[in-house]
């Protein structure tokens, strides 16, 4: 793994100072000094110290011969914020915090973070839920009726691969994976997912198809909508923001194009992606949920999903696994009784 980006912030107020570190952290960077204009000491101003500082101040007449000093003396690029660090529980919070992510990443590239998917154990993460008796009937229909959005970024391979490998084989959800990761790892990320799941999984092409037991992973080097029939395609346009494939964006034009989204499962990983789309989703009907924090390798995306108020349920990846297979067999046996087909015994 590479080290992230050094990161010094400079705030003449406590809590902002606390805010921005925060923020900072959770996007995979390291802050390595948090000081106010007062307490900054001059080693910190060589060369070689830091890549980027992080500056904020609510009174700059008061420091102005503080900023004189730092323009003239820092060697590391300065970064002025524009505005105050709104609460984590305020709405405008992910959009704040993504605009920082991506000035962050102008100034000093994206953070140092590589998925060692080696690393993902050989054998099975989970053992398969029994398939309920509800889906024997729709064995033979690959159609896409249910969608769900997985997002993960750091320690997501191994969360996402222990959550298809305990699903049973015939149930009909279509899933699309956005997986923040080296573009150049993405086959090979399909081969560990379907090692030992029954869900096939691949690189979504252009006019691959949604269909429930397939994986279609969002390329990085370009952005992925959907038609209403199912069918990908390939934008040739690059995701927007600092994220690659980007989450929110893969939500939002799966609702748009193909018409719905039935959920999105935020996995392990650094970063807020998906904590702008989820509420939104969630106010359409869809279902929101996230790892639990304890079961996160780096849990601060679907921590900052969670904080949005709209995630309906948190569990590891077994239980996530297994609240999907109940939800689906309810959805199932309810279409049915309403349908008036015979039940299945």
């Amino acid at each position: 793994m590479a080290a992230p980006g050094r990161v010094g912030v400079i705030a003449d107020d406590t809590l902002q100072g606390h805010l921005l570190a925060g923020a900072i952290k959770g996007q995979g960077y390291r802050v390595v000094v948090n000081t106010d204009p007062e307490h900054l000491e001059d080693r910190w101003l060589a060369a070689d110290a830091l890549d980027l500082w992080v500056v904020d101040l609510s009174r700059e007449d008061r420091w102005q011969r503080f900023l004189d000093g730092l323009l003239e003396n820092a060697a590391a690029p300065l970064l002025f914020c524009d505005g105050q660090a709104p609460a984590r529980t305020a709405d405008h919070y992910p959009r704040w915090e993504r605009r920082l992510m991506t000035k962050l990443v102008g100034y000093i590239g994206a953070p140092g973070l590589e998925e060692n998917l080696a690393a993902v154990p050989q054998t099975p993460l989970a053992a398969p839920i029994p398939e309920p008796r509800e889906f024997r009937a729709l064995a033979g229909d690959t159609t896409a009726q249910r969608v769900w959005v997985l997002g993960a970024s750091l320690g997501g391979p191994a969360a996402v691969k222990q959550f298809l490998d305990c699903l049973p084989e015939h149930l009909p959800v279509a899933f699309v994976l956005a997986q923040h990761i080296d573009g150049g790892f993405l086959d090979t990320l399909c081969q560990v997912l379907r090692r030992d799941s029954p869900f096939h999984c691949q690189v979504a092409g252009d006019g691959d198809r949604l269909g429930h037991g397939r994986v279609l992973v969002a390329p990085v080097t370009q952005s992925l909508v959907f038609d209403t029939d199912g069918v990908a395609r390939l934008t040739g346009e690059p995701w927007e923001g600092p994220y690659a494939p980007c989450i929110d964006q893969v939500m939002s034009s799966l609702a748009q194009g193909f018409g719905h989204c039935d959920g999105a499962i935020l996995f392990s990983g650094m970063g807020n992606d998906g904590a702008i789309a989820a509420p939104r989703l969630a106010a359409q009907g869809a279902a929101i949920w996230a790892q639990s924090a304890d079961s996160c390798a780096v849990s601060s995306q679907p921590d900052s999903v969670r904080e949005t108020g709209c995630v309906g349920y948190s569990g590891t990846p077994e239980q996530l696994a297994r609240q999907l297979v109940d939800r689906v067999r309810r959805e199932v046996a309810e279409t049915a009784r309403v349908s008036g087909e015979p039940r299945i015994s």
